[in-house]
Formats: C-alpha cells, structure tokens, sequence
C-alpha cells in the first residue's frame, strides 16, 4: 500500500469527525445569478487548496484553528441551469445542520447561496439578525425582472428576519432606492458600537468579499474601490466575537480574476478569523 503523504483537498486543521464538531463548513460552488463578472463556482475548491498555505495559528485572536472545532464536508453538487433547485438543494443541507445541533459556515459561490441559508437558519432561531459585509447593497427586489438574484439577497433575507434585525458594513455601491431603503430602516453602520443592538440576539454574519478594496481584492465578480482593508474587516470581526454567531459564510470570491492567487490568499485568511470569531 502507498504511504504517501497525500494532498488533503479538505480545509487544513478540520475535524475529521462530523458527528463531534461544532461547525460545519459547507461548499456552494454557485453563481448562477451573477450580473457582471462569472466564476465565484470556482471559489471553493481553490479556497481549500490555498488554505494549506495558511499557518493554523491567527495572531488576531491568540487562537489555533483546532479550537474552533469544525468539519469541512466538502461542496455540494448542483443541477447546472436550475437556480431554484439549486437553492433547494442548499436549504435542505442546511437544515439538516442545524437538526444535528451544529452551525454552517458557508463558502461560496455568489451571495445568493445565503438565502436559503437564512431560510434555514431561521427556523431554528427567534430574532434572528444579519450582519451583512459587502461594498452593495443588494436590496434590490429583482434584477431585469428576476427576484432571485444576488442583487437582491439581503432584501429577501431582511423580509424574511425584519429590516430591525439587519446591519450593513462597507456598502459604497447602489441604486438610490436601496439607499433611502438603508437610510428609513437604519441598517447601514460605521461604528462597532452600532452593533450592540445585537448584544441578545442570534447573528448570521454575511461576508461579500468585494467588502475590501480592489487594491487587496481584485478577484471579485464586482469589484468597487473605496473598500475596507484587512485590519479593518477583522477588527469588525474581533468586535463581534463577543456576540453570539450561529452562522456565518464567505462569498464571491472570483479566483481567475487574479492570476497572481492572492485575491484566493486574502479569502483563505478571511475565512480563518472569521471562523475565529465563532
């Protein structure tokens, strides 16, 4: 028998036991939606190859990746063409998550996949709130006639928590409606202390990576300067450690828009101390 050692294509430092984990990070290679700049379906496979580059250890929170207890499954399959079944099949797998008494943590893909993940979510949680990272708003109620689009995730996941249980970090991006949207229901924040409303409830945390700025994020479907940079999005990070997260995923990533691999790096590391903070 060969002795190897063999590439392990799974997230460096998981579980390799489901049933003993706390966290279940789950793969959604889906961009369906996308409105501008494909191949966010690329994202995961090479997520968990860059992140055998990472050190298992984040300086950020004093803290190794083997505390956070959690089990990578792998990407779910998807019927190519079918967005509904799509999502389907991702609520479905969700729930089943949270049956068995654990949080997700979703890779994506593009930002609608966090839909269905709310939808599930929801269901096992009261007041359930959204804090959502990303440089759009996405609020809208369609795009070209069609409401499931990720340009309108967060409008259909706040109606689903209520507008009272969402906060918005990093937006810079827009139709004018989507922001007196913001502005009526005060969702979008500058400070972390405007999360505090937040002390008692359950969070879901959304990371858009287009949430940074192209200068450290160029492999993105949508790309918008003026972004937050690193330090930035994990002090956000750091502040809500303190606050009970019952879910949490990485979105839109893009990995061939950038050939040099540092846009998948950054993500990679996105992806540790976020997991750090649950």
């Amino acid at each position: 028998m060969l002795k190897g050692p063999f590439l392990d294509r799974n997230w460096m430092g998981q579980n390799e036991d489901y049933n003993s984990s706390d966290i279940v990070m789950l793969g959604m290679p889906f961009d369906g939606t996308v409105s501008y700049r494909p191949g966010s379906r690329f994202a995961p496979e090479q997520i968990r190859l860059a992140s055998w580059g990472l050190e298992e250890y984040s300086p950020y929170f004093d803290k190794h990746l083997e505390d956070c207890n959690f089990h990578d499954v792998g990407d779910l399959e998807f019927p190519l063409g079918n967005t509904k079944k799509s999502l389907d099949v991702i609520e479905e797998n969700v729930r089943q998550i949270y049956k068995d008494g654990k949080r997700v943590f979703g890779i994506g893909g593009e930002h609608l996949v966090t839909l269905p993940e709310i939808k599930a979510v929801s269901e096992f949680y009261n007041d359930l709130a959204i804090v959502h990272f990303d440089a759009h708003t996405d609020l809208r109620e369609e795009y070209i006639g069609e409401p499931l689009s990720h340009s309108a995730v967060i409008r259909h996941s706040a109606n689903i928590v209520g507008f009272e249980n969402l906060k918005q970090i990093g937006i810079r991006s827009g139709m004018k409606e989507e922001f007196e949207l913001m502005k009526k229901h005060n969702t979008l924040i500058k400070e972390h202390h405007e999360l505090d409303c937040f002390k008692d409830k359950p969070i879901f945390v959304t990371v858009d990576l287009d949430v940074l700025d192209t200068s450290i994020m160029p492999g993105t479907g949508t790309p918008e300067v003026g972004g937050l940079d690193f330090k930035e999005l994990v002090d956000w990070f750091k502040y809500l450690s303190k606050f009970n997260i019952v879910g949490a995923d990485v979105v839109e990533l893009a990995p061939d828009y950038d050939s040099s691999g540092a846009s998948t790096a950054v993500a990679t590391k996105v992806i540790r101390e976020l997991l750090m903070a649950m």
